[in-house]
């Protein structure tokens, strides 16, 4: 299996398909890299290189014990990019992905960089507080490393609802969308499981933000029952310079996924990745 070895010896998998402009993928938690495949057809048909790996302790990555922080996963990321030596890259991260984009940004810069999409992202900051009062309070993000703790398995099953929103009246999600998020959750480590729910609930990326120069698209649902829209996208839409925010109507943490909303994501990335 294709794998780069990183700084500190951990073996991170990847995807690499196609030919041209890389186009590099972080997925979200508790998720791995074939969350993207869909996308990573898209993008090696249309005429790039599309890579997507699964983060430390996720998937078929080293499951390790420890490392599970945002400047080590932004350092995973940095020894990806140039171990493969790749430039003029364009960076796509969902949910915690996208805090591992920003945080890369703001650690290594742009140099490598050609532009970033946000999809459902984390970043500026997840947890409820005086000056984010639009968060999420941490009694949430206590509730689920005790249903981790208590019974994954399960707590993966009924995670899955929320984050397709299945619990709306005329949704699209399939029994297949629900049992694939479960499937890769169980790939991820116990302890990278809950060690990661600390890291992005509370790891602010107000500064890395400012450190974006280049093209950015931030996508978000409005019905994203995961990462609020008005803490997170309009924010960070705000925060960076000449950003592009696209709100989709009813769209749920699981955009990249679910049938319909898959296709105009799809589309709206191969649009952005052209101009």
């Amino acid at each position: 299996m294709p794998a780069c070895t990183t700084r500190d010896g951990v073996d991170i998998f990847y995807k690499d398909w196609g030919q041209g402009r890389p186009v590099v993928f972080l997925h979200g938690w508790p998720l791995n890299g074939d969350a993207w495949q869909d996308q990573l057809k898209a993008v090696a048909d249309a005429g790039f290189r599309g890579i997507a790996h699964d983060r430390r302790g996720h998937g078929r990555s080293a499951p390790v014990w420890d490392g599970y922080d945002f400047d080590t996963f932004a350092d995973d990321l940095n020894d990806l990019i140039t171990g493969l030596d790749l430039r003029d890259v364009t960076l796509v991260g969902h949910s915690m992905g996208g805090g591992e984009l920003a945080r890369y940004i703001g650690r290594h810069g742009t140099g490598r960089i050609r532009s970033a999409v946000l999809l459902s992202a984390i970043p500026p900051l997840m947890l409820q507080g005086p000056a984010n009062p639009e968060g999420v309070p941490q009694s949430v993000f206590d509730g689920i490393k005790d249903g981790i703790l208590h019974e994954r398995s399960q707590f993966w099953q009924s995670t899955a609802v929320g984050f397709f929103s299945a619990n709306r009246q005329g949704t699209q999600v399939t029994k297949g969308n629900l049992d694939a998020f479960w499937y890769m959750a169980m790939q991820a480590t116990i302890e990278g499981g809950v060690a990661c729910v600390d890291a992005f609930a509370a790891t602010d990326f107000h500064e890395d933000l400012k450190k974006f120069d280049v093209p950015t698209l931030v996508v978000h649902g409005d019905d994203d029952q995961v990462v609020p829209l008005d803490a997170t996208g309009r924010k960070t839409a705000q925060l960076v310079p000449g950003a592009t925010l696209k709100v989709y109507e009813g769209g749920s943490h699981g955009i990249a996924l679910v049938p319909g909303d898959k296709e105009k994501f799809t589309g709206d990335l191969l649009d952005f990745l052209a101009g």
